[in-house]
């Protein structure tokens, strides 16, 4: 099985709406999300966590990130094709206009 890191996008207009939902809004989409982590099973290695605060380091400095990123998972699956199918109906694609899931195949390092 190969690992596929997950990241998971939320333009500001969605991360605003985000913030404004009542809790119990808010806790039907954790249920959401738990019960795409069920359907997943032994193919969601780690469900991850939100991210928030990224900062862009560069050689020449640092200063805050200008990507979307909100959250990551990390998927174990035969192959792209798989790892795109387990990812079909995330509660994130229903979210809001502006959130975007993204999967990367981890590749193994080169000489190991």
């Amino acid at each position: 099985m190969t690992k596929f890191v997950v990241l998971y996008y939320m333009n500001a207009e969605a991360a605003a709406q985000a913030q404004n939902t009542p809790p119990e809004k808010q806790a039907e989409g954790m249920k959401a999300c738990m019960d795409w982590a069920g359907k997943c099973g032994d193919h969601l290695v780690d469900m991850g966590t939100p991210l928030g605060n990224g900062q862009a380091i560069q050689k020449d400095g640092s200063g805050p990130s200008q990507k979307d990123v909100v959250g990551y998972s990390v998927l174990q699956a035969e192959n792209m094709d798989e790892a795109k199918k387990l990812l079909e109906g995330h509660p994130h694609l229903g979210w809001a206009e502006g959130c975007q899931v993204e999967v990367y195949e981890c590749l193994p390092l080169p000489g190991q």
